[in-house]
């Protein structure tokens, strides 16, 4: 249990930034929502959008599970665990919604960071709660890596969801939206 003191200001750190980002995304979405003609579709945000916000609330919770006063680091342990199962299965559902959804051709980016980094972090998790009891040091830093692999990857998640919605009206990479003529007269002089 002495090992898991010293994690505190880290685990501090990340769930104040989980919990922080989580309201940010909220607002982001709300934003880009009341556009007027956001891109948008359901099926592409269960694959994109409301994934992000699940990686945020796993590292709010593991952050939430380490620095909990248990009496032991098994009880953490199986918290962790837990979270690592349920964020593995749910990744793997997204990944299913990645392919099935309509709106949106992912490129391998989007595979990496909304399927490959989460699923290995997820996996992380789950490995180091199993060796806790063997490796307790090694298996502090699984977690915290992979947390943190959670928080980045949500980071990345974020921007990428908020600049693809800025940009995909306008088909400009500049961000410059298109000038939309209402007849073909040229402008009068002043």
């Amino acid at each position: 249990m002495n090992e898991l003191a010293e994690w505190d200001s880290f685990y501090l750190i990340v769930g104040g930034a989980a919990g922080a980002l989580i309201g940010l995304q909220f607002v982001a979405m709300t934003l880009i929502a009341s556009r007027p003609n956001a891109a948008s579709s359901a099926d592409a945000g269960a694959a994109f959008a409301t994934p992000t916000i699940v990686h945020f609330v796993e590292a709010f919770l593991i952050a939430a599970f380490v620095r909990m006063p248990w009496r032991n680091e098994s009880s953490a342990a199986a918290m962790c665990g837990i979270v690592g199962v349920i964020g593995a299965v749910y990744t793997v559902i997204v990944a299913r919604r990645m392919v099935i959804q309509t709106s949106y051709e992912p490129v391998f980016e989007d595979w990496l960071f909304h399927a490959i980094l989460p699923l290995i972090a997820y996996m992380i998790i789950v490995i180091s709660a199993i060796e806790v009891s063997s490796y307790e040091r090694g298996s502090l830093f699984g977690v915290g890596a992979a947390t943190l692999l959670l928080l980045l990857t949500g980071i990345h998640n974020s921007w990428d969801a908020v600049t693809w919605n800025i940009f995909a009206d306008t088909g400009k990479s500049d961000g410059t939206p298109e000038r939309k003529e209402t007849d073909d007269r040229e402008p009068e002089p002043a």
